[in-house]
């Protein structure tokens, strides 16, 4: 599968719902919560959609308790305490990614992740799934993040790369926003954390993948 632009020199990837699936655990943290309030556990896939959004959508989600309203900051906390409890019980690298990433190091190319999750939970999950990006940029290791793109701008740096010749991938709107205005080839992926009816290749993106194989096949086609 060729595409219209050049093999990158490095790869950088969102983390949730892009890289790794953590709506296993997510969920997980969402339920307690809700149990927490003597209230039944919410579908799976009703937490799925909203993963991207954050803790406070999540906690929105559960008890209907919207930012700046008496008991969402506490609540808010309770998610997150429960989900660092054990950030990667069930969470995975995406299948189809894992082989990517093995062939990607294996030539010796640089690969990095850039989220909007605080490091106290990104940092141990990617020490737990054994991953080694050469480059990890979280929500509070900036004054800014996504859709910003000082962090993208960041990694691109540290992995010694220019930004227009590195790939910049997520699931997410913000993404996309955050990787054009770094100068990178921003792509869309379609397997992550999107609402009903959410269209990702209505992004503003470069280039968009519904599925890892196809990216894969891309990738490792025009590596050479």
């Amino acid at each position: 599968m060729s595409t219209p632009h050049p093999a990158p020199a490095a790869l950088l990837f969102d983390l949730d719902g892009t890289l790794v699936d953590t709506a296993p655990d997510l969920a997980r943290a969402t339920n307690a919560l809700r149990a927490h309030h003597g209230l039944p556990a919410l579908p799976y896939p009703v937490i799925r959609a909203q993963v991207s959004n954050g803790g406070s959508a999540l906690v929105e989600l559960a008890l209907g308790l919207a930012r700046d309203t008496p008991g969402h900051a506490e609540a808010r906390h309770f998610l997150l305490a429960a989900y660092g409890d054990d950030v990667a019980a069930e969470s995975r690298v995406f299948a189809p990614l894992a082989p990517l990433l093995d062939a990607w190091e294996t030539r010796g190319a640089a690969w990095g992740i850039v989220t909007n999750k605080p490091r106290a939970y990104a940092a141990p999950l990617v020490e737990a799934l054994t991953l080694a990006p050469g480059a990890l940029l979280c929500a509070d290791d900036l004054p800014v993040k996504k859709p910003d793109p000082a962090p993208l701008l960041e990694a691109a740096r540290r992995l010694g790369v220019t930004p227009s010749s590195c790939w910049y991938l997520g699931d997410h709107l913000r993404d996309i926003q955050a990787a054009r205005a770094a100068g990178m080839p921003a792509v869309a992926v379609g397997w992550g954390y999107m609402e009903d009816g959410e269209d990702f290749r209505g992004w503003p993106a470069d280039l968009w993948f519904e599925t890892g194989e196809e990216l894969v096949a891309a990738l490792l086609t025009e590596g050479g």
